[in-house]
């Protein structure tokens, strides 16, 4: 028969050994209290058996999240949630919201009222008593008391009570009214019948949360309560709510007004409207639309926009309570942005451009709020943050895409402005990813680079040089002339894109500029990264001709529409190279340009003998020791900061765009303005 003695705490080594010589396996654990729980102390009085509401009070976090400022707010939104269930349903028009002097928070609304008739399973107690004081009761149970609500757990106005110093409720039925009270989720008395009333109907509901269970710095913030009721005001247009707060209780900033009401017929569409005011759009107007009885089911609202210049939000909501880590209605609305957006593009003949866009790509700027109505919702834990229900996902997702599909057919010129954006947020993912490879030399490999890049071997940004030169030749006497520390050489093929007249398809497909980004490692436009910079000067080195002149303009057009922060930060600068070799005897010298080369006859090689002048045709005839020394070298070389002052950015903007951008007759403009000059100047050719 086989030993089993080990796991009744003896290992089998100990078999045979006497029981009193045994040693447990595993030592009996202690309470917290320091005694030791034996055998014979644990037995049935040990169980503990929690009635009521005393879950709740002993294990508050389990119900609303916690005893902070946010779990202290949820006892509000409850209260409020309950309201709001009424108005949802048809049977209130007007919430009322007050927050007291003595820290008493009052929501009121003109719907049915809290039942108040004697409960079938509890006949000596009332329906309202019953509520109150019992987990898991309500009315939400059933479809037939509510088609759509936002409490379906029955124990929201329950744990409030529960969590409450005081709290007292009144009903009128029937032009009756009713009220009790409770402490601490136990009530004081019976319903009491206060007596006829008229012009009056629903519920009030006024508490004051128990200090013993909330922190010490918990504190309700009219702010955030007058944000609450606000935003429950956006979400269902059929309902006004009244804002009531002590004026004692107001911060000292003023934004937040003693009175308010709150009635938004237009819904999510004034609400973005609100979030989002001042800021550039996209496209305009925004995506709207509601739906009624969406796939037979409750209904759909949404609002949606996009940001051109800041980050996107999404805020939904399920029932009109806020779900703020999402869920199945906001990957609805995700999938639904992309298909329809998808599908547009292929229908115009955009469908390669639009591929490799993603959820990410249009969500990022993408500001939306979205509200769903259904029945029996699934939230994930008691604060309802998450949305679960699966079937939220797909009836938003094929609702909203129909919607977005006829909402970019009807729109042509947004949809374009819209589709546009989106590809260039993809593409921009994409060059990030692909400069994410371009890093400096790690410990144990060389990462690719541009291939015709000759990079330095210093690791670090400071003190590191990129020269950019015109073609291969002169790409070879550079690599030849550089200090291979600290100065790397990326030759260019003549001349490059002019990003200011290029559509962005030629921008993105230019293998050049490609190398250039590539190389830099730092981003473009709004993704451009300082930190991420490989060199600490941008040097252009071009021909001191009028092509490289026409170069080095295209460089500097490419670096101020697309990282203008290289210029401003003070990286960006150009070579000097020479045009002229004079040479007498042994003397020599070099001269950048024709006015250089007669000042140096006149003052350095006067005197007897001839001065033989040669002129360069290019970097590229260039000894590699001549451009080390009149060029390249730190110590001999001069270099031409690129800078842009404040008082001329406009006055630079307008030039750009005037010279390079689209408008050919911009440009003949200038020519003719500035024909004397170039006569005078003898420029045959520009």
């Amino acid at each position: 028969m086989a030993d089993h003695s080990d796991l009744f705490g003896a290992s089998p080594s100990a078999a045979g050994k006497p029981a009193r010589d045994r040693k447990p396996a595993v030592e009996p654990r202690k309470p917290q209290n320091g005694a030791t729980l034996n055998e014979a102390d644990y037995n049935a009085s040990s169980i503990e058996v929690l009635e009521g509401l005393e879950p709740v009070r002993r294990r508050p976090g389990m119900y609303i999240g916690g005893t902070d400022d946010t779990a202290l707010h949820h006892l509000f939104a409850e209260v409020l949630d309950n309201a709001m269930d009424e108005a949802v349903a048809g049977h209130a028009t007007r919430i009322e919201v007050h927050f007291e002097d003595d820290s008493y928070l009052t929501v009121t609304d003109n719907g049915r009222g809290i039942p108040v008739d004697p409960h079938p399973k509890f006949p000596k107690k009332s329906a309202l008593e019953v509520i109150m004081t019992t987990l898991h009761s309500g009315g939400k149970f059933d479809s037939g008391a509510y088609q759509t609500s936002g409490g379906l757990h029955g124990v929201g106005v329950s744990v409030v009570n529960a969590l409450s110093e005081r709290l007292e409720v009144e009903v009128a039925r029937g032009q009756m009214l009713y009220r009790q009270v409770f402490e601490r989720g136990a009530p004081l008395g019976r319903l009491e019948t206060v007596g006829p009333v008229k012009n009056r109907r629903g519920t009030r509901l006024r508490f004051r949360a128990d200090p013993q269970i909330f922190k010490e710095n918990a504190r309700f913030s009219p702010a955030r309560l007058f944000r609450m009721a606000r935003a429950k005001a956006y979400l269902f247009g059929g309902v006004e709510i009244r804002w009531k707060c002590a004026p004692a209780l107001l911060d000292a900033n003023g934004k937040t007004p003693p009175e308010a009401v709150f009635h938004f017929p237009g819904g999510l569409k004034d609400y973005l409207a609100a979030d989002i005011e001042g800021k550039e759009l996209v496209a305009e107007p925004f995506f709207t639309g509601r739906v009624e009885k969406a796939e037979r089911h409750g209904s759909l609202e949404w609002a949606v926009t996009w940001l051109a210049h800041d980050d996107g939000f999404v805020h939904s909501y399920c029932n009109t309570i806020p779900t703020a880590d999402g869920g199945t209605h906001e990957s609805g609305l995700r999938l639904a942005l992309l298909r329809a957006l998808k599908d547009h593009a292929e229908r115009i003949g955009q469908g390669k451009r639009a591929s490799a866009v993603t959820t990410d790509d249009i969500m990022n700027g993408c500001a939306a709020l979205i509200s769903v109505f259904i029945r029996e919702p699934e939230f994930q834990g008691q604060n309802k943050s998450r949305l679960m229900s699966l079937e939220a996902s797909r009836i938003v997702e094929s609702t909203i895409r129909d919607a977005f599909d006829h909402w970019l057919a009807a729109s042509p010129a947004q949809a374009k402005s819209l589709l546009d954006w989106a590809i260039e947020r993809a593409e921009e993912r994409l060059r990030r990813r692909a400069e994410k490879d371009v890093a400096r030399k790690s410990a144990t490999r060389k990462l690719r680079l541009p291939g015709k890049l000759a990079d330095c071997t210093n690791n670090s940004s400071q003190g590191s040089e990129l020269f950019i030169v015109e073609g291969d030749s002169a790409g070879g006497s550079a690599k030849q002339a550089r200090d291979r520390a600290n100065q790397a050489i990326l030759p260019l093929r003549g001349k490059i894109l002019n990003v200011a007249s290029a559509t962005r398809d030629k921008l993105t497909a230019n293998q050049q500029l490609g190398d250039l980004i590539q190389a830099l490692g730092a981003g473009t436009g709004a993704q451009y990264r300082t930190e991420d910079l490989r060199y600490d000067k941008v040097i252009i080195m071009t021909d001191a001709d009028v092509d490289g002149a026409h170069i080095a303009s295209l460089l500097i057009t490419f670096f101020y529409r697309q990282m203008p922060k290289l210029i401003d930060e003070g990286h960006l600068y150009l070579a000097v190279p020479p045009l002229y070799k004079l040479t007498q005897g042994v003397k020599i010298a070099y001269a950048r340009d024709e006015a250089h080369r007669d000042e140096l006859i006149r003052t350095i090689f006067s005197g007897r003998g001839k001065v033989e002048i040669s002129r360069f045709k290019g970097l590229g005839e260039m000894m590699p020791a001549q451009l080390k020394d009149t060029t390249m070298h730190p110590g001999k070389r001069t270099l031409l900061k690129v800078g842009i002052a404040e008082e001329d950015r406009e006055e630079t903007a307008d030039s750009v765009e005037r010279l390079m951008g689209t408008r050919p007759e911009a440009r003949f403009a200038f020519l003719q303005e500035r024909a004397a000059f170039a006569a005078a100047a003898d420029l045959v050719d520009l």
